[in-house]
């Protein structure tokens, strides 16, 4: 069986809709445990108390806003260079969630900051990237809105996701660029002496599978409802040439 037949619209919906459960039902335990684990039983920080807290769900946001992106990339190059609608059509549909985790991902920051720097929002490195890795996914989306030939925009968002990758790979790797910023550096590190306490990170890694796996859900879902609009929209203008 090759990758490639997943490319076919109709594979792709029925290999999906055999998926999809089994997703939502990991996604559903993953974030509840996570969460649950998380808020309610693990200790407050010797620093920062249940501020800290926040970690469950804006690291987790973080990763998955970054990592968003890097799929489009990826469904975008697979476009540009085999021209499959299916990886065109996904790194559409996952733009909007990958806006939305970046959204929260900044309000969440924004709640953890206030506390802990004296302010709601800095021009710090990372944040300033994430401001305008959000922009590239608000003007992406825009853009494949505002072009009514699918094929054509779809070239175009693909080449803007180029471009928008460079903020998301200074989004995650600021802090090892610039040394100036208030931003922590990794919560996840190989080093033992940055990395964060088990207590706390054992739920995190529940919380980040948690959000990977929606992710993986929302994607499916809409990459499915944008090939049915797709379909739609070829009907339609075949039955308006008739």
């Amino acid at each position: 069986m090759s990758f490639w037949e997943y490319a076919n619209p109709v594979k792709f919906i029925r290999t999906t809709d055999k998926v999809l459960p089994w997703v939502w039902a990991l996604t559903g335990i993953s974030l509840v445990t996570g969460l649950v684990w998380g808020f309610f039983f693990t200790p407050d920080d010797f620093r920062q108390g249940s501020t800290v807290k926040i970690i469950y769900i804006h690291v987790p946001s973080a990763l998955m806003a970054i990592n968003a992106w890097l799929m489009m990339l990826v469904a975008s190059l697979i476009w540009i260079v085999r021209r499959h609608h299916v990886s065109a059509l996904a790194a559409r549909a996952a733009a909007p969630v990958g806006a939305v985790m970046t959204l929260i991902a900044l309000a969440t920051g924004a709640f953890w900051g206030q506390p802990m720097w004296g302010t709601w929002w800095a021009w710090d490195p990372r944040l300033t990237s994430f401001l305008i890795l959000f922009l590239f996914y608000l003007g992406y989306m825009a853009l494949w809105e505002a072009i009514e030939n699918d094929d054509t925009a779809a070239d175009l968002t693909s080449i803007l996701c180029l471009v928008g990758s460079v903020f998301a790979i200074l989004s995650r790797y600021a802090v090892n660029f610039w040394n100036q910023g208030l931003h922590q550096g990794a919560t996840l590190s190989l080093d033992k002496e940055e990395n964060i306490s088990d207590v706390f990170w054992f739920p995190l890694l529940v919380c980040i599978a948690g959000f990977v796996l929606l992710f993986i859900a929302l994607v499916f879902l809409r990459t499915q409802t944008e090939i049915r609009a797709r379909r739609t929209r070829a009907l339609l203008a075949r039955e308006g040439q008739a």
